[in-house]
C-alpha cells in the first residue's frame, strides 16, 4: 500500500546549518505514526519542514502523492496539513472563543471537524470560552492548539510534544483525541518524548538520532523490545 505521507532524503537546517541529514518517513492513511529520539536529534525540525516553516536543502515530501516540499506554509495547510506546535503558541490576549473564530475563518468549506464538534470532543473549552489565553492552564491551552488545527479540517496531523508540561490526567486526554481523529481517517504523526503516551496510541514507531531515521517498529515490537528502548532513548 502507497503510503499516505511520504518523505525521502529530507535535508533541512538553520542558516546554512544540517539539523535533518536524509530523513525517510511514513505514514499510512489514518494511522499513527510516533517519532521518538532525545532532545536535540531534529524531532522539531522534522516537523517545521514537513509544515513549510522550514525550507529543506533537499529531498522529497508526498502527500496522498502530491509533491509538498518547499512549499509555502499556507499551501501545505490548503493541501491538508494541520500542526499542533511545541509549546502550543497561544496568543494571550485572544479569547478561546475568538481563537476558534479564527481558525474557522481558514476552515474548508465542508468537512466533519466543525466548532461544535469541537466542543463536543473538548468540553472544557466550551466552558473557558471567555477566557484569554493568558488565562488557561497549560492543559487548556493544549487543548485550544489541538482544537484550532483541527478546524481546519487536515487529513494530516502533525503534534510536537503535546504531553510537555501537562499532569498525567490531560496527557491521557490528549491520548483519547489522538485515538479519536485517527479513528475518522485523519493520519497522524506525534513527535514525542513520553514513551506512554506513544506506545498508548501509535501502531508504528520511528527513532530520530542525529537528524536521520535509525530505527523503525511496530509498536508492539517495539514495546518488546526494552534493549532497544534503552539503546535509543535511555528508558525502560
Amino acid at each position: 500500500m502507497k503510503p499516505f505521507l511520504h518523505v525521502r532524503g529530507l535535508r533541512s537546517g538553520y542558516a546554512g546549518g544540517v539539523v535533518l541529514s536524509g530523513v525517510d518517513l511514513d505514514a499510512e492513511e489514518g494511522g499513527i505514526i510516533a517519532v521518538l529520539g532525545r532532545n536535540g536529534v531534529g524531532k522539531t525540525t522534522l516537523i517545521s519542514t514537513v509544515m513549510g516553516f522550514v525550507r529543506p536543502y533537499e529531498g522529497s515530501v508526498t502527500l496522498d502523492g502530491r509533491e509538498i516540499a518547499g512549499a509555502r506554509v499556507d499551501v501545505i495547510a490548503r493541501a491538508g496539513v494541520g500542526v499542533v506546535p511545541q509549546g502550543r503558541r497561544v496568543f494571550a490576549p485572544l479569547t478561546v472563543a475568538e481563537h476558534l473564530a479564527i481558525a474557522a475563518r481558514r476552515r474548508p468549506a465542508r468537512g466533519p471537524w466543525t466548532r461544535a464538534r469541537i466542543l463536543e470532543l473538548l468540553p472544557r473549552l466550551g466552558e473557558r470560552l471567555g477566557h484569554r489565553g493568558d488565562e488557561l492552564s497549560g492543559g487548556e491551552q493544549q487543548m485550544l492548539a489541538i482544537a484550532r488545527a483541527l478546524l481546519g479540517n487536515p487529513r494530516l496531523l502533525l503534534l510536537d510534544e503535546p504531553s510537555d508540561g501537562l499532569a498525567p490526567a490531560i496527557v491521557s486526554q490528549v491520548g483519547e483525541v489522538v485515538r479519536e481523529v485517527s479513528a475518522e481517517g485523519m493520519t497522524v504523526v506525534l513527535v514525542e518524548q513520553n514513551l506512554g503516551l506513544a506506545l498508548s496510541v501509535a501502531e508504528h514507531v520511528a527513532v530520530m538520532r542525529k537528524g536521520s531515521i535509525v530505527h523503525r517498529a511496530t509498536r508492539a515490537e517495539f514495546a518488546a523490545a526494552p534493549e532497544d528502548r534503552r539503546r535509543l532513548l535511555g528508558v525502560d
